[in-house]
């Protein structure tokens, strides 16, 4: 064996070892960075996780897309917009759609598909974290008990509203100022909001939030939900609700 032929041997016997090495090593999910957005008065707001940390129930891959893509869209298209009108501007996304019937008839389609996204999806990734789950504690529990049946039947018809959005949609929670919840859904990305109403969760039910994993799956989806649903931080906005001061 020449020389040449030894050392090319002895780097081909490298390179399978340390391809076999990488096969082997865990694999870490590196969350790709959102595409560049318009400059503009809105913004997506930052998680407090990575994008697997809500696996096994909402896997990477979906919360990727998800917040990087459908999110990010839906605030380009408002920033872009706001080039122009200076209402869009000059309000925070909840003041927008809660007063859409005082835009301009040109981009009130825009912001109420567009702002309702944004303002949902910001509430959405709010209210899960992961090791969450479990049953809700303190006033939020008390007024599920009051208002919605009690947990079990609360879960039960919240999934049954979710199964009951026809294509796409949400389905919400509701709290006024007195504390009284209320289960409703939507379509596409109406938000309560644009009703007057605050809300204290939702579930997107469109099939960009699940497809990947559940496929036609929603109703394994909705039920699967729960156990990222962090109860700790629906008794805030619960709270900010009673305030008078919860925004989103």
């Amino acid at each position: 064996m020449t020389a040449m032929s030894a050392v090319s041997r002895r780097n081909l016997i490298g390179l399978g070892a340390a391809a076999l090495a990488v096969a082997a090593a865990p694999k870490v999910w590196a969350q790709a960075a959102a595409p560049a957005a318009p400059a503009g008065p809105f913004s997506l707001p930052k998680r407090a996780y990575e994008a697997n940390a809500l696996e096994p129930h909402i896997d990477a891959a979906t919360m990727d897309i998800h917040y990087n893509r459908h999110h990010a869209a839906y605030v380009a298209a408002l920033n872009n917009a706001a080039k122009d009108n200076g209402v869009i501007a000059k309000a925070s996304v909840g003041e927008l759609i809660a007063d859409l019937g005082q835009l301009p008839d040109s981009i009130r389609t825009l912001v109420r598909n567009n702002g309702g996204g944004h303002a949902n999806h910001s509430m959405f990734w709010e209210i899960m974290a992961p090791a969450a789950g479990g049953a809700p504690t303190g006033e939020v529990a008390e007024a599920i008990t009051r208002d919605l049946g009690g947990l079990d039947k609360f879960k039960t018809d919240f999934e049954a509203a979710g199964l009951r959005v026809f294509g796409s949609g949400w389905v919400f929670v509701t709290v006024d100022k007195a504390g009284k919840l209320a289960l409703l859904g939507k379509p596409n990305q109406d938000s309560p909001i644009m009703d007057k109403q605050m809300v204290l969760l939702g579930n997107d039910v469109w099939e960009h939030a699940y497809y990947l994993k559940y496929q036609n799956r929603r109703a394994d989806y909705l039920k699967g939900w729960w156990n990222v649903v962090d109860w700790k931080k629906v008794n805030e906005r619960y709270a900010a609700a009673k305030a008078g001061k919860l925004a989103l």
